[in-house]
């Protein structure tokens, strides 16, 4: 069964803290256990050199049994012999344990005492040894501290540490389960997110989650979707859309086929039908020639080659071509490109980039009216090609759409106008293979004006 990505982090987590707990409190209870030994050995081994200072500022019976009273009231034992070890004093009857302990130690000892027992967990007594010499007597003052209220003292402090660590790996575990719930639940709802854009849903929703990682990826697959789902939709648009504009032409051309082949027709309705086969034949050819670009240029199957040329002989070259068909519909097409003007560019597919402009502004241009070419060079060192009609314009709220592909403005652009709406997606594709951008200004029966940069 697979491991949610939370319980994963509160394992980890938990694992990690446990470790670093662990050895904090591991040393932590060394560090008080053996400071808690320390201050036994030396409160006893102090007293002891107390009790040594006494005798050899004032060495007699009396002292000696002011000494063995004064301990008999304390949770020490005091233990006084003489040099050759035998006992003059004590608060206590002298045991077995104390008197090896008193027989065994060294000779040796220096001024500040000597321990000559410390194991707290297995023996009975924690035990010092200060020499005295007043310079008549001379022995040793023995200290004894009983190590089982140590030993209670440690086990109760063995039982809080173990108290202590269970209560806080339960809560670190409870915090961490919920910080990690809290830390996972935007990447679930991503994961979520991911599985519906694989399955073709596309219409998710990802909350907001800041500016931290989480969010620029909460962000970056909510854009993900959000493109998606554009794409989905102008797929099916443009499916549809050249479904449309093949059938019509087709439909055109097999209704005439049909009436074309009647016998009896008169020899010039038939050249009337075939005109107009021919004409729905040509759209259907210039429809298809223009996906084809489109094709190319989506798989990056075509070249720009750049050359440094002159612009104003091919500007005049393609004026040259489309003259004629602004003459036949009375519109003036005025070219204003001054001499001398470099640009490095691809000379066909700019060629075509500007056919396709004055194409759209004849399609869309009444009779009597202006259409304007103009060249220019900019600051940045950038060829400005602009493109204005005198037409039926576009609504403002369609610009930001103009570029797609198949899309046509259809209260302005009817198909008796010719337009397929794929001449400026060319444009545009072919002016950012150029490295270019193009941008459009239009209003409505007051015209248009395309502005290229290159």
């Amino acid at each position: 069964m697979m491991k949610k990505i939370s319980t994963k982090l509160a394992m980890y987590f938990l694992a990690a803290v446990l470790i670093m707990e662990s050895l904090l409190m591991a040393y932590l209870y060394n560090s008080m256990i053996d400071s808690r030994i320390q201050e036994e050995f030396q409160s006893i081994l102090s007293r002891g050199n107390s009790h040594r200072d006494v005798l050899e500022d004032s060495y007699t019976e009396g002292t000696l049994n002011h000494i063995a009273l004064m301990e008999s009231k304390t949770e020490t034992e005091v233990v006084i012999t003489d040099e050759n070890k035998e006992i003059i004093a004590s608060s206590k009857d002298v045991s077995v344990g104390m008197r090896n302990l008193i027989n065994d130690h060294p000779i040796e000892i220096s001024r500040n005492g000597l321990l000559i027992e410390s194991n707290w967990k297995e023996m009975n007594y924690l035990a010092t040894v200060t020499e005295y010499n007043t310079g008549s007597e001379q022995g040793y003052v023995y200290m004894f501290k009983n190590t089982e209220p140590l030993r209670a003292l440690i086990q109760k402090l063995n039982y809080h540490f173990i108290l202590s660590g269970i209560l806080s790996l339960i809560i670190i575990a409870v915090i961490y389960f919920l910080l990690s719930k809290i830390l996972t639940s935007p990447l679930i709802k991503m994961k979520k997110a991911t599985e519906d854009l694989t399955n073709g849903y596309f219409q998710v929703k990802l909350p907001e989650l800041g500016q931290d990682e989480l969010g620029e990826l909460s962000s970056s697959i909510q854009k993900l979707a959000n493109d998606l789902e554009s794409i989905q939709n102008d797929r099916l648009e443009f499916l549809a859309s050249v479904s449309h504009e093949l059938r019509t032409p087709l439909t055109y051309i097999q209704g005439y086929t049909t009436v074309a082949l009647r016998e009896g027709l008169s020899e010039e309705k038939r050249n009337e039908y075939l005109k107009i086969i021919q004409d729905e034949s040509g759209r259907i050819v210039h429809l298809i020639e223009n996906l084809f670009e489109l094709a190319k240029i989506d798989q990056n199957n075509f070249t720009i080659t750049k050359q440094e040329i002159e612009l104003c002989p091919l500007i005049q070259d393609v004026a040259g071509k489309v003259g004629p068909a602004f003459d036949r519909k009375n519109i003036t097409l005025q070219i204003n490109c001054p001499k001398g003007i470099p640009a490095f560019v691809d000379p066909l597919r700019l060629e075509q980039i500007i056919l396709n402009l004055l194409d759209n502004a004849l399609k869309y241009s009444e009779g009597n009216t202006v259409t304007k070419l103009t060249v220019s060079s900019t600051q940045e060192e950038k060829v400005r090609i602009t493109v204005s009609d005198q037409g039926i314009g576009i609504p403002e709220d369609e610009l930001q759409n103009i570029f797609k592909r198949l899309y046509r403005v259809e209260k302005s652009r009817s198909r008796g106008n010719g337009g397929s709406g794929l001449g400026l997606s060319i444009v545009k594709e072919l002016v950012e293979a150029h490295g270019g951008s193009v941008s459009i200004v239009s209003k409505e029966e007051k015209g248009t004006t395309v502005e290229i940069l290159i």
